[in-house]
């Protein structure tokens, strides 16, 4: 079974489980929705997942004994079931039909998960993962015991904490819950029943699951600790000019558009595409396009320049940072961008793994001067922000 691919327009929700008990918590009402830090815990986890740029829906599975509670929330909520395997089918059943590609479900109490902890898990199926999920090595030794005597040792090599979101295609997900028979431990036993493979990406030691009293002073400290924290933001800008020549259509932030002229360059030309890519590795201060794809090189002739933009992302994850927003202006007399500007913010938005209302297109004109009002060429000047929680 293959991934629905990145490729294609894609649609990531979270589906935060949050209709059990939780009893050895403690405590007057169920964990979900007793505070620490200041809010509840199914708040922050909320939170966590409504911040992030690269999802678009979110979904909370709840108990029915809890809708006065759910009725706070800012996201759509849904009855669960019984079991915690019966809560998830519960809510991607409430997805079906969405639109959605890629599901993250996640478990209500681990309230410390982070932005980087979510971008690993998308960007593992971004990069053809058919499910990911996060988890920490275990590094300490373990023993088998009676309960009062250690009975004997069990070898850690090659033993994981599982922790979640857990990753994976929707349709893939959906289908290997409505098979499983029930009784499972988390998502990644069913995908695994039904074949799938997943892949680990590396767990947050915050990201900690709330199960008895004393994990809630645990976790407050690990929110406060992150509150105090200052984040890393970063600015970039990028701007890029193409010439005019010989042709009967221009490509601007991925889309075709038919014209008089074609735009000259040694990739596709797509002026915009190429100042929000710079506008990128201008906030990581790696340079611009250039140095990462040299013109020089025959390789890059006619290229996509998807490819481009794509790798300033990638690069941009890997150095822990989110993309926030894009902003770009197209500065040119003719085509007219107006009529295909939602179609270039919903293409570069799925290039980049944002929400299209996290991407903005514009344009103007110059007035008739210049060599853009003699309609010589385009220019295009961008504004990248980028977060590091």
């Amino acid at each position: 079974m293959t991934n629905a691919s990145f490729d294609s327009p894609s649609r990531v929700a979270a589906l935060i489980v949050a209709a059990g008990r939780g009893t050895r918590a403690g405590g007057v009402l169920p964990k979900q929705w007793q505070n620490t830090a200041g809010k509840s815990v199914a708040q922050w986890t909320l939170n966590a997942f409504e911040a992030h740029p690269q999802v678009q829906d979110v979904l909370v599975v709840t108990h029915p004994d809890d809708d006065a509670f759910a009725q706070q929330l800012s996201v759509p909520t849904v009855h669960g079931g019984a079991t915690r395997d019966a809560s998830v089918k519960a809510g991607l059943n409430a997805l079906k039909g969405l639109g959605i590609t890629h599901v993250l479900i996640h478990d209500v109490a681990r309230a410390g998960i982070d932005a980087a902890t979510i971008s690993a898990v998308i960007n593992a199926l971004k990069n053809g993962a058919e499910g990911a999920a996060p988890a920490l090595a275990v590094t300490d030794a373990l023993w088998h015991g009676d309960g009062t005597k250690v009975t004997g040792t069990q070898n850690r090599d090659g033993l994981f904490r599982a922790q979640t979101p857990q990753g994976f295609a929707f349709d893939a997900i959906h289908a290997a819950h409505l098979a499983h028979p029930g009784g499972a431990a988390d998502d990644v036993e069913v995908a695994r029943a039904a074949g799938l493979d997943v892949t680990i990406v590396p767990g947050n030691e915050r990201n900690l699951k709330i199960t008895t009293p004393g994990d809630f002073a645990r976790l407050e400290e690990h929110l406060l600790a992150t509150q105090e924290h200052k984040m890393d933001i970063r600015l970039g800008n990028g701007f890029d000019v193409h010439a005019f020549e010989d042709g009967d259509h221009v490509i601007l932030c991925g889309v075709r558009i038919p014209h008089t002229k074609a735009l000259k360059g040694h990739s596709d030309a797509d002026v915009g595409m190429h100042a929000v890519t710079d506008a990128i590795y201008g906030a990581l201060a790696e340079g611009d396009i250039g140095r990462h794809f040299p013109p020089s090189e025959a390789e890059w002739k006619d290229m996509d320049s998807a490819v481009f933009l794509k790798h300033a992302v990638d690069l941009a994850t890997a150095k822990g940072f989110v993309i926030s927003n894009i902003d770009c202006t197209l500065i040119c007399e003719r085509p007219k961008i107006g009529p295909h500007a939602a179609a270039m913010m919903a293409r570069m938005g799925d290039i980049m793994g944002l929400a299209s209302d996290r991407v903005s297109i514009k344009a103007t004109t110059s007035e008739k001067l210049g060599f853009t009002g003699r309609e010589e060429g385009i220019a295009a000047i961008a504004t990248a922000t980028l977060v590091k929680p």
